[in-house]
């Protein structure tokens, strides 16, 4: 079994469902999961959880994401992207400016509450909202809370803009692009994006499929070191004789390295062996055992 975390460069009009198959097949390892949905449209940094470092997805829920992409004014569609079929007339943006869109953009800024698009995944009733939308069935989404850190417009011409965003998890890129062009009286579109950032990975760990195949079996190097994950984690290092009593389930004292609720137990410098949570004071029992007492360690990388 293959543990560990690579992080995915996705190719435009491929699912994030898509890319998990993919890296299954590359890597040759049956249990495979995404942090984060990326939509078929866009490109990008896409984390991939490998083995049993499938379990730590429950941990990656709040994470902030980075965007760069276009946006383009004149109409808007039904998905808030250059995939959907325009819903609103053609405008001209003739009189659109660079400033307009700037003094608009900024107002999206700080906490907010943002409805999702129809067409997503956000389940209705148990069913992806972007399956009522298809059949043109009517889909009542609930406003969820979001922040929106940075939304920077970069420029500005013939009808288009790039921007730079910095969100908080769950928030819809497309939903911004399509408000701001609601707000601007000239209807907006998605026209490209390209996620930069996702928790701790960046750009620079992303491979593309083609990179991971042609290194065969030194694809292994390109997992993520285990000491590099959920950073807002403290970690502790165990000697081999509490480690056992983690991977055995028992609850044992560890350091009291912060007021934090949860810590990354390692086995020597590599191995990640649990994610503990705080019972009290310096006793801790694990939330998630990552490999039993009688189980190999994981495969990593040296990065």
């Amino acid at each position: 079994m293959i543990n560990g975390v690579v992080v995915i460069d996705k190719p435009g009009g491929m699912t994030s469902h898509d890319v998990v198959a993919c890296v299954r097949r590359i890597f040759s390892e049956r249990t495979v999961g995404h942090l984060g949905t990326l939509d078929p449209m866009a490109t990008g940094v896409l984390p991939v959880v490998l083995g049993r470092f499938t379990r730590l997805s429950q941990f990656y829920g709040d994470s902030i994401k980075g965007y760069e992409g276009e946006i383009r004014f004149g109409f808007a569609t039904d998905t808030y992207d250059a995939d959907g079929e325009a819903v609103t007339e053609t405008k001209p943006t003739s009189q659109l400016t660079l400033q307009a869109i700037l003094e608009v953009s900024r107002t999206f800024l700080g906490a907010q509450k943002q409805v999702p698009p129809a067409y997503s995944a956000k389940k209705v009733k148990g069913v992806p909202a972007y399956k009522h939308a298809r059949k043109n069935q009517p889909v009542e989404l609930q406003a969820v809370p979001v922040e929106v850190f940075e939304f920077q417009i970069l420029d500005y011409a013939d009808g288009r803009a790039r921007f730079r965003a910095l969100v908080s998890s769950g928030t819809y890129i497309r939903t911004l692009a399509h408000e701001l062009g609601r707000e601007l009286g000239v209807g907006a579109h998605l026209s490209a994006l390209r996620r930069t950032r996702a928790g701790e990975f960046s750009a620079e760990d992303a491979h593309s499929f083609d990179q991971l195949e042609s290194l065969g079996d030194a694809r292994l190097e390109t997992l993520i070191h285990p000491r590099r994950l959920l950073p807002d984690i403290p970690s502790v290092t165990v000697t081999d004789e509490v480690a056992g009593y983690i991977r055995n389930g028992r609850a044992v004292n560890l350091s009291d390295l912060s007021s934090s609720k949860l810590v990354k137990v390692f086995q020597g410098q590599r191995d990640l062996i649990a994610i503990a949570s705080r019972v009290a004071g310096t006793l801790f029992h694990a939330k998630v055992v990552l490999f039993g007492s009688n189980e190999a360690a994981p495969v990593l990388s040296s990065r």
